[in-house]
């Protein structure tokens, strides 16, 4: 997954219902806020109205809560509890969140598909014939498309919550980590106490997943030029780095979003161009399919897992689409736009991964771009171009990290000029820190597989089994509880991925030679 800046989808506080002002179109995609609380910015100040553990009408909670009860209980007769509880029962069930968002510029459905294709293909498809040469050419074919499967099962389920915890709350929308509060502020009573602890976690996770997508980045325009460079002479890749840190600093300076429009489409026109040239080379005189391994060691499978992982995390984009369509009924479904986008995003990756193996064997590198003929002028060309258009695409993706951060940086101080100040020092800051992580692991592969292994599988296979148990709490997992079992195996699936993924991406960047 990964582009795209939308990744939370920041609404008004609901107690200005009498000036209901309208979002604009990007209002929903962008995080906003005032930056008076970092945490606090990023939740408890999001639910509207504020959910509470105990309170006094049981309006947000569910009604069958046992302190719910014990409220009504104390205030009225059991016949009173029983006519209130139904009639508000009623109430949520026939609330539909769709139909109380106003939008300024509600997106098409052809407009979402396109967001939701470019949130889900990056760096990562350039990746994945180094993935299938971790997991074999077969077991990588039939694992991409059961990942993606499942991952797009997980977008599904995300989806439900948001849907439920909406009706529940009387919301119009929810963002990501909105829903992962709602989930366990009504859930268990047990778990309530720990609803501002996952509204953190998910928050974190983001921002870990937005770095490391910027880390990549850098890397993979480093490694680029210095390929086409060293046609002519060779100079070390932190070199280039280094070269690389006053442009994007530079770059990254620009804090109104409308400015980047025009670098967002010049990257993605750049990144459709040196995909389609890349594709070419990699039909061209195919070997046979005996000549690469049908299946590869077990040791290598997790690295295989946070390669496929971090190409299919687009989970942090899938709320804020729904929540800006003009008919979000559209987006789920058998043939919704949700399931249509993961099905050219799951063909486009498989297709990537196993002719790039296919023609590159065992000799693949951790951009596909990489084993493209040094010495002819059109793959030169290709690695130039798919190099500008990852640098310009840094920009998109550090828009959300420090926009996570910016607002509670900034609050500390008081004058405008301050303000100014404190944000380009941490925009520095934090442009520079990834240039050290990128300086510090010049492996991309090994380090796509450890932000897939790390943040991607906790945002796209953990977090949503977890939510949807917590939310289905008090409703029910249906016949023979399969919703809890399946969550269950997905939540076993993704742990495992995250702990040997982890293991073995680190082995890989402590110990080189094992690549």
């Amino acid at each position: 997954m990964e582009d795209l800046t939308p990744l939370t989808n920041l609404q008004q506080l609901a107690d200005s219902a009498k000036r209901k002002p309208k979002m604009s179109e990007r209002q929903p995609l962008l995080l906003q806020g005032d930056g008076s609380d970092y945490e606090g910015n990023r939740g408890g100040g999001l639910i509207r109205p504020p959910v509470r553990s105990s309170p006094p009408d049981s309006t947000l909670v569910n009604v069958h809560s046992e302190d719910s009860i014990a409220v009504h209980a104390a205030a009225a007769g059991d016949d009173d509890e029983q006519s209130s509880q139904a009639g508000e029962e009623n109430l949520k069930s026939s609330y539909n969140p769709t139909h109380h968002r106003t939008l300024e510029h509600p997106t098409s459905n052809f407009d979402t598909l396109v967001h939701l294709l470019k949130g889900n293909i990056g760096t990562g498809i350039l990746a994945m014939p180094e993935a299938f040469k971790n997991a074999g050419l077969y077991v990588g074919l039939f694992g991409t498309l059961i990942m993606g499967a499942i991952c797009t099962h997980c977008m599904h389920m995300l989806v439900n919550c948001s849907h439920e915890l909406c009706r529940r709350l009387q919301q119009p929308s929810l963002d990501f980590s909105e829903v992962a509060f709602c989930s366990f502020e009504t859930g268990p009573l047990g778990l309530r106490r720990y609803s501002h602890l996952a509204r953190r976690v998910i928050t974190t996770f983001l921002f870990i997943t937005q770095i490391g997508f910027c880390c990549v980045y850098f890397l993979f325009v480093a490694l680029n030029v210095k390929d086409v460079m060293d046609h002519y002479f060779k100079l070390d890749v932190r070199i280039y780095l280094l070269l690389m840190l006053l442009p994007m600093i530079l770059l990254n300076l620009v804090r109104n979003l409308k400015y980047l429009t025009p670098v967002s489409l010049i990257a993605a026109v750049l990144t459709v161009a040196g995909l389609a040239i890349s594709f070419s080379y990699m039909l061209h005189d195919l070997p046979d399919t005996h000549t690469v391994k049908p299946v590869a060691t077990w040791a290598t499978l997790p690295l295989y897992f946070g390669t496929a992982i971090y190409a299919f995390e687009g989970i942090g984009v899938v709320l804020p689409l729904e929540n800006n369509m003009r008919t979000p009924e559209d987006f789920g479904g058998t043939t919704g736009v949700l399931n249509t986008g993961m099905v050219i995003v799951a063909c486009l990756y498989t297709s990537v991964g196993f002719f790039g193996y296919l023609k590159y064997g065992e000799s693949v590198k951790g951009s596909i771009t990489l084993n493209l003929p040094q010495g002819d002028i059109l793959s030169q060309l290709v690695r130039i171009t798919m190099a500008v258009a990852i640098f310009l695409s840094y920009t998109l993706q550090f828009y959300v990290p420090v926009n996570m951060v910016e607002p509670f940086i900034c609050s500390q101080f008081d004058t405008t000029r301050a303000k100014e100040m404190a944000s380009t020092i941490l925009r520095t800051v934090l442009v520079t820190f990834t240039f050290l992580l990128a300086a510090c692991i010049p492996n991309l592969g090994s380090i796509i597989s450890l932000v897939g292994a790390v943040s991607s599988s906790a945002l796209a296979l953990i977090a949503p089994p977890i939510i949807e148990i917590i939310t289905f709490y008090n409703v029910g997992y249906g016949r023979y509880n399969w919703m809890l079992w399946k969550d269950f195996l997905i939540l076993i699936f993704g742990l495992c991925g995250f702990v040997f993924g982890t293991w073995a991406s680190l082995a890989q960047i402590l110990n080189p030679s094992l690549d």
